[in-house]
């Protein structure tokens, strides 16, 4: 844990766009993909920052938790940000095979495209040039949206619409994060 702390002390000063690229390689590096059974023995867990990189293992949910909450503690605006839950195709560019997946997206204006922070890939790069993602809805703590672009309809209250999100909250909390 002290390894996430250095990493935001030394980047409170970066620029915002800085901040992204180095927390979405530093969760990345951090955090070993493993499924949620073999890390939390559950089917499905959604771990705060300081669970995944205490285990130093989980899911994309947790590696898209990881970076929200990292970004938001370093003072990124919370319109800025949202995790979106997409269709992952894999196999290639012809491939029909898709699964479900997480990435965070980071918005550096409200109107403007995405860039996806992904576990997948190393780097950050713009929505448009990830044909691999259908995105199927997005939230943050102050709401969740059906699609992931700026002008996407609001579908109300994430906490009250995902019980995982809002026990990640509750854990969040007893952690110290506000």
């Amino acid at each position: 844990m002290q390894s996430w702390r250095d990493q935001v002390n030394a980047l409170k000063r970066a620029s915002e766009e800085d901040q992204v690229r180095r927390i979405n390689e530093f969760v990345n590096k951090r955090i070993f993909f493993s499924d949620d059974l073999s890390v939390w023995n559950e089917k499905d867990y959604w771990a705060t920052p300081l669970e995944s990189l205490g285990r130093g293992a989980g899911d994309c949910e947790d590696f898209a938790i990881a970076k929200y909450i990292t970004l938001r503690t370093l003072g990124v605006d919370n319109d800025k940000l949202r995790m979106s839950y997409v269709k992952a195709r894999i196999g290639g560019p012809g491939s029909k095979i898709s699964e479900a997946h997480m990435v965070l997206g980071y918005y550096p204006t409200p109107d403007s495209e995405p860039y996806i922070l992904d576990n997948l890939i190393g780097d950050v790069r713009p929505a448009s040039s990830r044909s691999d993602l259908t995105p199927v809805f997005s939230f943050n703590s102050e709401g969740i949206w059906t699609g992931t672009s700026p002008a996407a309809s609001s579908a109300g209250s994430a906490t009250a619409r995902l019980s995982r999100w809002r026990d990640v909250i509750a854990r969040l909390q007893a952690e110290g994060f506000e």
